[in-house]
């Protein structure tokens, strides 16, 4: 591909997304005002032009951009030919790394999990990948625990590596943005966690007296360290104050039971707008079994962080 000559103006940061109340009497009964960070608004009034594509329809990275921006402009900078990233048959940020890699003129490749799915018809999430001009790179489950060698396995070993799910120090210092952007204006932020990584850029950027939680959608008991880790990296330590809401994975991560289904139909029902399954209805699940828990004082301004649409 060929780079356009505007990728300082693509990459530049976008306007803080937008901060939505929310009236609901299931936390209003317990004094605890909710606010949404709709992060999954970022680029809807950015048009997608480039000097070399003219108007073209990608999706749009929308949250995952904050942790992808650092990166492109890392590899833009160092004059790397493609990204190659790792994720899920559903993953969002296969499809955000795609569409910007094809934004910014880089070639892109995906390794997906999941050999089985080479010979399937693409799903909707992996065909949008295809159409944005990611080359997919289909491996074992097992072979993808172990990921060192599989970008040179995908003929991608000159490329700027891009961890799943996009977190690594670089990132966490575009989600860091994030509580920047709601300082003074929330006392409690929650988002929901795959990797760690929003949650760790977040809490470094709250103010003193705010505090962070995470919802993780992945059991295992491992996010603890991770974030820990990603914040020694990218900090030099532990840093903000946050913490971990377990047990709201619901089965597991993309697992979305008939009562997960019904919540957040009644969400949507009740305010007009769109609730993500994979993440964000099982954060806004977990608040409100908080909330009825007393786990949010009366007073308590509890702002969720929406990442990513249906």
């Amino acid at each position: 591909m060929n780079r356009p000559a505007n990728v300082d103006v693509l990459l530049q940061p976008r306007p803080p997304s937008p901060l939505q109340e929310i009236r609901d009497d299931r936390f209003e009964r317990y004094g605890v005002r909710l606010l949404l960070k709709r992060d999954d608004l970022i680029h809807t009034n950015v048009p997608w032009d480039t000097d070399l594509l003219g108007p073209v329809d990608l999706y749009p990275p929308g949250n995952k951009w904050r942790k992808l921006a650092p990166n492109l402009r890392a590899a833009v900078v160092g004059g790397y030919p493609a990204l190659v990233t790792f994720g899920g048959a559903y993953s969002n940020h296969l499809r955000a790394t795609a569409a910007a890699g094809r934004l910014l003129g880089l070639e892109t490749v995906g390794i997906v999990r999941g050999d089985e799915l080479a010979g399937r018809p693409l799903n909707e999430s992996l065909a949008r990948c295809a159409a944005d001009g990611m080359r997919l790179h289909f491996v074992s489950r097992s072979a993808y625990r172990d990921k060192a060698g599989l970008p040179a396995e995908a003929g991608a070993g000159d490329a700027y590596v891009v961890p799943e799910g996009g977190s690594n120090a670089l990132a966490l210092t575009g989600c860091a943005e994030v509580g920047r952007e709601l300082r003074g204006g929330s006392d409690v932020v929650a988002v929901a966690c795959g990797t760690g990584g929003t949650l760790a850029g977040l809490a470094a950027g709250l103010d003193s007296g705010q505090r962070a939680v995470g919802v993780p959608v992945v059991g295992g008991g491992f996010l603890e360290a991770e974030i820990r880790s990603l914040q020694a990296a990218a900090f030099g330590g532990v840093v903000g104050d946050w913490s971990l809401a377990e047990g709201f994975t619901h089965g597991g991560y993309a697992r979305v039971p008939a009562e997960l289904e019904a919540f957040a139909a009644d969400f949507e029902s009740r305010h007009g707008l769109p609730v993500e399954r994979i993440y964000v209805a099982k954060l806004l699940w977990a608040l409100l079994a908080l909330t009825r828990g007393g786990h949010f004082a009366p007073g308590t301004t509890l702002t969720a962080v929406v990442t990513g649409r249906p």
